[in-house]
């Protein structure tokens, strides 16, 4: 099992991080999906079906790529499974997509064009996309109609799908509004799109029995039509994100463990209350570490939320001894181990509310005051272990 303080001991330099991280990207090529349509066609809904990421982690990951479009890297830029282009504008007035077009194109893989099934006005996309499948007529671009269900409002999705793999013809058992809005943009957009795959991509709330109504048709689409090497990143994209997953939790614990220990030895100096701005100081220290490991913004106010629930300098003005109701044991260096449980749980709280902000949830008090009790037990425990104490 993996050990969090011996690891301290063989820490990584940041220049064996970065080697590492490059040797991942190497040997898992990165896709590029180009999302080409208006806004409200979609685009947001699918790179949450493919990714697993919430609307509010994708809304604040996106990043100026250029003047008019954003790049949103999948799960961060650091350790990216896939990159999602995004050109913005389209459909708005006086809005010419040609130099942004001219910039980005060459770092697409795969172009996917969203329209929703009963938009009609298409001219602001047909032209661009004329323009991008001449320049570069051998990448692939896959048509996604969107929102299926303006065609037949208050009804559920047809059961069992009636879309087979080829878009044409259309069954019967389509319904005949659904029909025509399908037949009118596959004739719309013909020639400019190697692959159709009508979606309806929708959340819980929204009262569908099927949410997902043709998102593994959407999958396999993806998989089929881009080139073999990015293609194989996709079809790996639970165990990558994983593995990204457990590499940045073992990134934070190394720094959570090393701040700990940081101030153990500030509270073990025998002189009283000499330990406490170095503890405070080494707190502050490691919060702002977190923040930044996982691109968060620490400002006052997230500062003083995350200080007031694990306690602060109110917690430190009692006494570190105070902390003994929290860490019952006996025997040892007090001021040493309740400083390290007590950095050691505000760090993986911390962690922990940072990572749910990312995923679109804010934690509540009582939620954030769980977790870090919790995690104030463990960091006793971790030193206990560690000292080899046994007293209790």
């Amino acid at each position: 099992m993996w050990n969090p303080l011996q690891s301290l001991r063989w820490s990584q330099t940041p220049e064996e991080i970065a080697a590492q991280r490059e040797l991942l990207l190497k040997e898992a090529p990165i896709p590029c999906l180009w999302m080409f349509g208006k806004t409200g066609s979609g685009k947001t809904s699918i790179i949450r079906y493919l990714t697993g990421a919430a609307d509010a982690e994708i809304g604040s990951g996106f990043r100026p790529q250029t003047k008019r479009s954003q790049l949103y890297a999948f799960p961060d830029e650091d350790l990216p499974i896939v990159r999602f282009l995004d050109t913005r504008g389209l459909g708005e007035a006086a809005y010419d997509a040609t130099a942004d077009i001219s910039q980005i194109d060459t770092d697409a893989h795969l172009v996917i064009v969203t329209v929703r099934a009963t938009d009609q006005a298409m001219a602001a996309l047909i032209e661009p996309l004329q323009a991008i499948r001449k320049q570069n007529p051998e990448r692939p671009i896959l048509l996604a109609v969107t929102c299926l269900h303006d065609a037949y409002p208050g009804e559920q999705h047809i059961t069992p799908d009636p879309f087979p793999k080829d878009v044409r013809p259309l069954s019967t058992e389509v319904p005949e509004t659904l029909a025509r809005c399908l037949s009118a943009q596959y004739d719309r957009f013909d020639g400019l799109f190697d692959r159709a795959v009508p979606i309806d991509l929708t959340k819980a709330e929204d009262g569908f029995d099927v949410i997902d109504f043709g998102g593994e048709r959407l999958k396999r689409a993806i998989l089929d039509l881009l080139p073999a090497a990015y293609r194989q990143t996709l079809m790996q994209m639970d165990h990558v994100r994983n593995e990204l997953g457990d590499q940045h939790r073992r990134r934070s614990e190394r720094t959570i463990i090393a701040h700990s220990i940081v101030a153990a030895s500030a509270a073990a100096v025998p002189v009283p209350w000499i330990d406490i701005p170095v503890v405070m100081a080494t707190q502050s220290h490691l919060l702002h570490r977190l923040a930044a490991d996982y691109h968060q913004k620490l400002d006052s106010a997230t500062l003083l939320k995350l200080s007031g629930v694990l306690g602060g300098r109110i917690a430190l003005r009692m006494g570190i001894r105070e902390l003994l109701k929290f860490i019952p044991w006996v025997g040892m260096a007090v001021n040493a181990a309740a400083a390290f449980a007590f950095t050691y749980g505000s760090g993986k709280a911390a962690s922990w509310y940072f990572r749910e902000i990312k995923a679109g949830h804010i934690p509540t008090p009582d939620e954030l005051q769980e977790v870090y009790q919790e995690q104030l037990r463990v960091g006793a425990a971790l030193w206990k272990t560690t000292r080899g104490d046994t007293e209790a």
